[in-house]
């Protein structure tokens, strides 16, 4: 999980000044309400603190532990009031039967040694206590018998993230060298361009107004069979009279309108700083009525020009023209050569147009 942002940090001994209960319950309560993921990496500790985490963890009710490293006793205990447990597949796991300070050094008499086999017995029956305590709630995230996790604490012994998981101790096991694949901009573009389908992978970013209209160029874009389909569906002409003159139509349209996106998608995304978004041969998969569409929308921006000059004409030869002005010698109405900058802007108009015509 390379990217998860966690919360809380917990390493070391549990119980010590980095695994401590009262630190986890200042984080919790200031993500009340919010989910708090949590990473941990110890070895054990003390298994009242452990018992106090996992409880709080519990009644936050929306904490996700994901294990790093290598993890035993009470540090797993902890886990277990997470609603959701992950793990780094090089991680291990490790349960065992709880145990005691034990330490006697000295000279006993008979007496001495009864009081003290004595508070061994008493020490016994909490540790198998303890031990009923922790199998429970190991069963309850494992879904199995309470038995068999007892026979798995007193054998002990690792578990790999593998062994874990089919245990029921993780949910998950997440490898850090492997990413979840992401859409972005630029290889949309560069699959539509090339005629391949989009595959269904969550998106680099949220949508936006450019994705929008991405999804709708690479809807053009076919494959082989639906290609085949549109084309019987969309290019069959009539035999009838006139159905040469609608062939010829209909061949202009696609030649005009094949001519302009191989010009166009390549500027387009010099644009807006794309690679890639380009149109091969194929180009003309287009659909007869979506290339109409580009066309109508072209002739009418065209159109629309055509007025615009006609109306800065007239507005030349209005009685202000015999005030004094200043004209550049040499000048004429002929049509000048554009310059990259003008290019620039025809281009982006351009982009607009064909961007107007997405739904």
């Amino acid at each position: 999980m390379p990217s998860t942002q966690y919360q809380l940090h917990l390493k070391g001994v549990v119980g010590g000044y980095d695994f401590d209960r009262n630190y986890v319950d200042y984080v919790l309560s200031r993500y009340e309400d919010k989910p708090v993921n949590v990473l941990i990496d110890s070895l054990g500790g003390s298994l009242a603190t452990a018992l106090s985490i996992a409880s709080a963890f519990k009644r936050h009710g929306d904490v996700t532990v994901h294990f790093v490293g290598m993890n035993a006793s009470a540090a797993t205990v902890a886990s277990l009031g997470a609603k959701h447990i992950t793990m780094d597949a090089s991680a291990m796991y490790l349960v065992h039967k709880c145990s005691a300070q034990f330490f006697e050094w000295g000279n006993l008499n008979a007496d001495q040694l009864a009081q003290l086999v004595d508070q061994c017995e008493d020490a016994i029956r909490d540790l198998t206590k303890l031990d009923n305590n922790i199998a429970q709630m190991y069963a309850a995230k494992c879904s199995k018998p309470q038995e068999k996790l007892l026979d798995l604490m007193k054998v002990g012994g690792w578990l790999n993230a593998k062994e874990a998981r089919e245990w029921g101790f993780v949910d998950e096991i997440t490898d850090l060298g492997e990413t979840k694949p992401v859409l972005t901009d630029a290889v949309a573009s560069a699959m539509a361009a090339a005629g391949i389908p989009i595959p269904n992978v969550p998106a680099a970013d949220k949508e936006t107004a450019f994705a929008r209209f991405l999804a709708a160029i690479s809807s053009l874009f076919k494959s082989r069979s639906e290609e085949h389909a549109a084309s019987d569906k969309t290019c069959t002409v009539d035999t009838a009279a006139g159905a040469d003159d609608d062939q010829h139509t209909n061949q202009s349209v696609i030649t005009k309108t094949q001519a302009l996106m191989n010009q166009f998608l390549p500027l387009l995304g010099k644009v807006l700083n794309i690679e890639g978004f380009a149109v091969g041969e194929n180009g003309s998969s287009l659909t007869l009525d979506q290339l109409k569409s580009v066309e109508a929308a072209l002739s009418a921006k065209d159109k629309r020009i055509a007025e615009l000059a006609d109306e800065l004409a007239a507005v030349k030869k209005s009685p202000a023209d015999t005030s004094t002005a200043v004209v550049n010698e040499g000048t004429s109405d002929k049509h000048q050569p554009q310059d990259e900058v003008q290019q620039y802007v025809e281009t982006c108009n351009q982009a607009q147009a064909l961007y107007n015509l997405v739904p």
